[in-house]
C-alpha cells in the first residue's frame, strides 16, 4: 500500500500465475474433514446388510451387479472414534485407472470446489494425500489421492493372495 497525502493511494494485489481448484466432495471420519476429487466419485450409498459380504477376510460391496472392495478411511490413515461397521457408515464408490472401490466414510458433508495448496513444497510427500485446502471455517481439510488408493487396495489385495 503507497500513500500520498493529497495525492491518493495505489494497492498492489500479487496473485499466484497458477491457481489450482478442485471440485470436491467433502467427507467426514471421526471429526475430521478430507475432500474426495468429485472427478473419481461414481456414486455414494449407505449399504443394506444383504449388500456387505466377507470374501477371503476383507468386506465387499454389491453395487449394481459388481462386488468392489470395502476400504476403510480409518483403516487407511490410523484413525480411531469412527464408524467400523458399514452398515452405519456410508460408502463412497471412487473409480480410477478402471478400477473402483467402495471407501468407507462417517459421512457426506457436502459438495465444494476448494484451493489445492501442495503439501510437498510446504511440508513433505504423504502417500495417499495429494494436497490439501483451507476450508472457510479456517480449519485444514487434506484432499484424498484417489489414484494412489486405488492401487495401494489392488497390491494389498495381490500380496494377500500370494
Amino acid at each position: 500500500i503507497d500513500s500520498i497525502t493529497g495525492q491518493g493511494t495505489s494497492i498492489l494485489i500479487r496473485l499466484p500465475l497458477t491457481l489450482a481448484i478442485l471440485d470436491g466432495m467433502s467427507v467426514s471420519i471421526s471429526g475430521e474433514t478430507y475432500i474426495l476429487p468429485l472427478a473419481n466419485i461414481a456414486q455414494s450409498l449407505q449399504p443394506e446388510e444383504s449388500d456387505i459380504k466377507t470374501v477371503n477376510g476383507s468386506q465387499v460391496v454389491l453395487v449394481r451387479d459388481e462386488y468392489l472392495p470395502v476400504v476403510p478411511l480409518y483403516d487407511v490413515f490410523g484413525i480411531e472414534g469412527c464408524h467400523q461397521d458399514p452398515h452405519h457408515a456410508v460408502i463412497v464408490i471412487l473409480e480410477s485407472e478402471g478400477r473402483k472401490i467402495g471407501l468407507m466414510v462417517d459421512e457426506l458433508v457436502g459438495q465444494q470446489q476448494v484451493v489445492v495448496k501442495s503439501l510437498e513444497n510446504n511440508y513433505r510427500r504423504v502417500t495417499g494425500i495429494s494436497g490439501a485446502t483451507i476450508l472457510g471455517d479456517g480449519s485444514v481439510a487434506l484432499i484424498l489421492d484417489v489414484p494412489t488408493l486405488v492401487r495401494r487396495n489392488r497390491d494389498a489385495r495381490m500380496a494377500a493372495m500370494a
